[in-house]
């Protein structure tokens, strides 16, 4: 794309954006109308397209920097059949693990930096001591957090994405 027509992409959904919302005197844009809006889309259907995937797939992907100063990049995308014939039982334990206010703000706060359990101890409205090692053996054993050096927990690289995409796809 040459750059006149990033420009004139760049110049579309600002417009979209300036719109009134819904209620106002304009429609609002719908969503997916806009052919660059769905570029991760079409590369999707792409690579889906060259291996045969008839009943098409998943993809999600990031490019996320945490508050605490790690960037992360990460993409995954399956086959629809293969997730339609998978296991979801296997699931649930990794569910569960993120089914606690108190399980989320542990590990928004890890993501935050503070990693070590003094540091989320000190946390209010978290719990008791043994409360938070609770938690936190749910959260690691789910494979939502790790211990790393000198008994700091960490969110591993390959779950970031995939924790931000749950939280969005929740409606956060």
């Amino acid at each position: 794309m040459d750059l006149e027509q990033r420009v004139a992409a760049l110049e579309r959904r600002l417009a979209a954006l300036e719109r009134p919302a819904a209620g106002g005197t304009e429609p609002a844009p719908v969503p997916g109308s806009d052919p660059d809006e769905l570029w991760a889309l079409r590369g999707l259907q792409t690579q889906l397209a060259g291996l045969g995937a008839e009943n098409g797939g998943v993809l999600y992907t990031g490019a996320v920097r945490i508050p605490a100063g790690q960037t992360y990049e990460w993409q995954y995308a399956l086959t629809t059949d293969t997730v339609l014939d998978g296991d979801w039982a296997d699931a649930a334990d990794v569910f569960a693990a993120l089914g606690q206010p108190v399980r989320l703000r542990l590990l928004r706060a890890v993501l935050d930096g503070r990693g070590t359990a003094a540091e989320l101890t000190a946390l209010d409205g978290t719990g008791t001591t043994g409360q938070i090692y609770h938690h936190l053996r749910q959260l690691t054993a789910a494979g939502w957090l790790r211990t790393a050096a000198r008994g700091r927990h960490e969110v591993p690289a390959d779950r970031v994405v995939p924790l931000l995409v749950m939280l969005t796809a929740a409606g956060h």
